[in-house]
């Protein structure tokens, strides 16, 4: 076996996969290491197109505004960056349509930003500001097969498999002084921990069976009256979803979900007729007169899991795992790229303070359990409101389930009920919020103000309002 790399004066560290959770964690890592290398399976395109690698790159992503806000943290200047490359800067309530439960969230500012633009981009430009860092090293085309430890079992590298030369299959170490697992819900940290006599992490699943179709289309001026996007929620009488959202390049990018095995067509008139059936019609009657730029494509997620490393009796020295390789979610809530975003920074005040050796990984699992806890209790919460989802439906669960359900009726009509619920749902602001007494107030007026038999509010349209204005 050849060593690639070793620890030097001020140390190593290797972080497995490029996509945006293991750019994130090297770019924090960077602040600790002399050297951090990153490594990836796939081959890296240079312009900003879907890969193989990632087969949701082609699909719709979201970054929610505390994933926005994030990032800018990191990179500082990143937004404007994104948006000279066509990103599209949003206040999230007042540009953008949210239906949830049929009922459409009325108009207010929220005061929090968000960006549409593709995955593709948004992930060239942060691995293309996390590379100009020179601490930051990343080869493409390397399959890492497991862990290198030492006779005491903490973990020293990554042994791995170089496919860049055709001729040269040799097993390869990188020598570390810190490894990162950022590989993914694929990720085979589990595997390759009880490979070393370690124990591997409790899992938790929440079955979904999710597939989406996506299809872009020409986005023209006028559209929506000017709006962003749309989101439509699944609903418990009707589980389909759909997303209409826009992009660089005078684009929409939608996409149309189902569960428990639900598959949206992807022959164009099936896509229109699926569209056509979701709890609102707002986003087909955009798609029905929209000019199609590609054909459907789909992709399946089988369910939502969480890894709990941070219940690990004695979690091994010298390893991280982060992003979707600690808790993948249902895609439909646009949390993963944020939540990993939310990690790095844990990550990097616990390096911060000091915390090295056999503390870290325990200090980073504490750290990072509360960035998870939020989402997962969000995600999983929504999902078990859907008939036929298996999951850990508690006497707790049912109660804020029913609350929420009387949340979007008041949303409707109340701004501000809105605004709280929007917080939430952008891991702003803890669910707990919801129940705050100035909230609840609202919530309780608002959903007594419904007719009977209503089940829908349509918003009334208003003028443009400029993406680059200050939200």
């Amino acid at each position: 076996m050849t060593t690639v790399s070793s620890t030097g004066r001020d140390g190593a560290a290797v972080v497995v996969g490029a996509s945006m959770a293991g750019l994130l964690a090297a770019r924090v890592l960077a602040e600790r290491f002399g050297r951090v290398t990153v490594l990836d399976s796939d081959t890296l395109p240079e312009d900003a197109v879907p890969r193989g690698g990632v087969p949701q790159s082609a699909h719709a992503h979201g970054l929610l505004a505390a994933g926005l806000r994030g990032l800018e943290e990191l990179f500082p200047g990143l937004i404007d960056e994104l948006v000279a490359r066509g990103g599209l800067v949003a206040d999230v309530q007042e540009q953008f349509r949210w239906v949830n439960d049929g009922y459409t969230i009325a108009r207010g500012r929220s005061g929090m930003q968000g960006i549409l633009i593709s995955r593709p981009l948004l992930e060239r430009e942060v691995r293309r500001r996390t590379l100009a860092d020179p601490r930051i090293e990343l080869f493409d085309r390397v399959d890492v097969r497991g862990l290198v430890s030492d006779d005491h079992g903490r973990v020293r590298g990554v042994a791995a498999v170089d496919r860049r030369d055709p001729a040269d299959r040799e097993s390869r170490r990188w020598d570390a002084d810190l490894v990162v697992d950022a590989s993914g819900r694929t990720s085979r940290a589990p595997d390759w921990l009880a490979a070393l006599g370690a124990e591997p992490p409790e899992e938790e699943r929440v079955e979904v069976d999710v597939a989406y179709s996506t299809r872009w289309y020409r986005r023209e001026p006028g559209q929506l009256d000017g709006d962003r996007g749309i989101v439509i929620a699944a609903t418990p009488g009707n589980p389909r979803a759909g997303f209409l959202l826009a992009q660089e390049g005078d684009r929409w990018i939608c996409a149309l979900g189902g569960y428990l095995g639900d598959r949206p067509p992807i022959d164009p008139d099936g896509f229109d007729a699926y569209a056509a059936t979701l709890p609102s019609p707002m986003l087909h009657e955009v798609i029905a007169s929209a000019e199609p730029i590609t054909e459907p494509r789909r992709f399946r997620f089988p369910a939502s899991v969480r890894r709990r490393y941070e219940r690990l009796a004695r979690p091994p020295e010298g390893l991280l795992v982060t992003g979707d390789a600690v808790c993948s979610f249902d895609p439909v809530y646009g949390q993963g790229m944020t939540v990993a975003c939310l990690e790095a920074l844990a990550l990097r005040d616990v390096l911060r303070r000091g915390v090295d050796g056999p503390a870290l990984p325990r200090a980073f699992w504490r750290a990072i359990e509360p960035v998870v806890d939020v989402p997962w209790e969000i995600a999983v919460g929504g999902d078990l409101r859907i008939p036929g989802v298996r999951g850990p439906l508690d006497r707790r669960t049912r109660v804020v389930n029913g609350y929420i359900g009387r949340v979007h009726r008041a949303a409707a009509l109340d701004p501000a009920v809105g605004t709280a619920f929007l917080r939430v749902a952008h891991l702003e602001a803890p669910p707990a919020s919801l129940m705050a007494p100035t909230v609840m107030a609202h919530v309780l007026v608002g959903s007594r103000r419904w007719p009977s038999g209503t089940t829908r509010l349509i918003p009334v349209p208003r003028s443009p309002v400029d993406s680059r204005s200050p939200v």
